[in-house]
C-alpha cells in the first residue's frame, strides 16, 4: 500500500483504530463513537494510506487488527492517553505539582491482594483527587507488562526479569526480590514425595534453571488456574507445589510451608510504565507510596 507524504493521524483518528480494535468490528465502533459506518470505514481507510499498511482484517466477523494494526492500536492508546492527562498535568503545576485525574493500574493476583491494598488506601489519603482504575491480569505471556505496552494501563505491579524481553518504550524499577517456598498439607512427613500441583501463572521462566536441577520434582499432575486454587487442591493433600511468597501471604494453617534454602529460586517483583508516564503526577505519587510500603512479610519454616 502507497504512503501519503501527510502520515500524522489526528487524534480523532486514534480514538477510531482503537474503537475498532475494542469493538471488533466497523459497526460496533460506530455505535461506540456516535459516528456512521461509512465514515469509520473512511477514517480507517485514511489511516492506513497515511501509514503505509493494512492495519486490519476485514471479514464477516468484523475487524481484527493485522500485525501493523496491533502496533498502531498500542501506540494509539498511548498517544490519547497523553493527550488525557495533559489537562490534568497543566492543573497539578498550577498547583504546586498536586497529582489528580484517572490512574490506570494493572497487577497480578497476589500483588493486588497482598501488596496492593495498602498502597491505594496510602495513595488516596495522601493525594484524593487521583482516581485509581485497577484491573487484575494473569502474568502469563506478555501479562501485566504487555497491557502497559498497548496502552491499556499507565502502570503495572509486574514481575521482572523473566524470558520474555521489556516491551521497547517501557521502562521498569524492582521493588524487591520474592522467594520460592515447598508446600504441602500440614503434617505431611514427606512432602517432596507428593504428586505436583501446578498452575500456568507459576513463572517457570524466572526459575527454570533450578527447577530443571532438581531431579526430586515431578512432571504435575494437576494443573489448577490460579494460586488460590492450588492452595485449596495442596490443603486437601492432593499434592505438593512450590510457591511464590506473595501466593502464600495468610495461608491457612491447614498448609505447611518448607523453606527451601539458601540456594532457593525467587522473582523479582517491580512496576512497569512507559517512559513518557513516568514523570506524570500520577505515576510518581503511585510508585512513592508503592515504595513507601513494604511488602507483606512471609516466615518459612523448615517444618509446618
Amino acid at each position: 500500500m502507497a504512503r501519503t507524504t501527510d502520515s500524522g493521524l489526528a487524534p480523532h483518528e486514534l480514538r477510531v483504530l482503537v474503537a475498532v480494535a475494542d469493538t471488533g468490528g466497523f459497526s460496533a465502533a460506530a455505535g461506540t463513537l456516535g459516528l456512521t459506518q461509512s465514515a469509520v470505514s473512511h477514517s480507517i481507510r485514511g489511516s492506513e494510506r497515511k501509514i503505509g499498511a493494512v492495519l486490519f482484517e476485514r471479514g464477516r466477523a468484523g475487524a481484527r487488527p493485522t500485525p501493523a494494526g496491533e502496533k498502531a492500536v498500542a501506540y494509539a492508546r498511548r498517544i490519547l492517553r497523553l493527550l488525557d492527562i495533559l489537562t490534568a498535568e497543566a492543573r497539578g503545576a498550577v498547583r504546586s505539582d498536586v497529582p489528580e485525574g484517572p490512574l490506570r493500574i494493572v497487577a497480578f493476583r497476589s500483588a493486588a491482594l497482598h501488596l496492593l491494598s495498602p498502597v491505594l488506601q496510602r495513595l488516596r489519603a495522601r493525594h484524593p483527587g487521583v482516581e485509581p482504575q485497577v484491573r487484575i491480569v494473569r502474568e502469563v505471556g506478555r501479562g501485566s507488562a504487555g497491557e502497559v505496552s498497548d496502552g491499556k494501563a499507565d502502570i503495572a505491579i509486574a514481575t521482572l526479569g523473566g524470558s520474555v524481553p521489556l516491551p521497547p518504550g517501557l521502562v521498569a524499577n524492582g521493588l524487591f526480590e520474592e522467594p520460592y517456598a515447598l508446600v504441602h498439607a500440614a503434617g505431611h512427613g514427606a512432602p517432596r514425595s507428593l504428586p505436583l500441583v501446578d498452575w500456568a501463572e507459576n513463572c517457570s521462566s524466572y526459575t527454570r534453571d533450578w527447577w530443571a536441577a532438581q531431579e526430586w520434582i515431578p512432571k504435575a499432575t494437576v494443573e489448577a488456574e490460579d494460586d488460590g486454587a492450588v492452595l485449596s487442591l495442596v490443603s486437601g493433600g492432593h499434592g505438593m507445589a512450590i510457591m511464590p511468597a506473595l501466593s502464600l501471604v495468610g495461608a491457612p494453617d491447614s498448609v505447611g510451608v518448607v523453606d527451601l534454602g539458601p540456594e532457593r529460586p525467587t522473582r523479582q517483583v517491580g512496576y512497569v510504565t512507559t517512559s513518557q508516564l513516568a514523570g506524570t503526577a500520577v505515576v510518581r505519587a503511585f510508585v512513592r507510596e508503592l515504595r513507601a510500603t513494604p511488602p507483606p512479610g512471609v516466615s518459612f519454616p523448615r517444618n509446618r
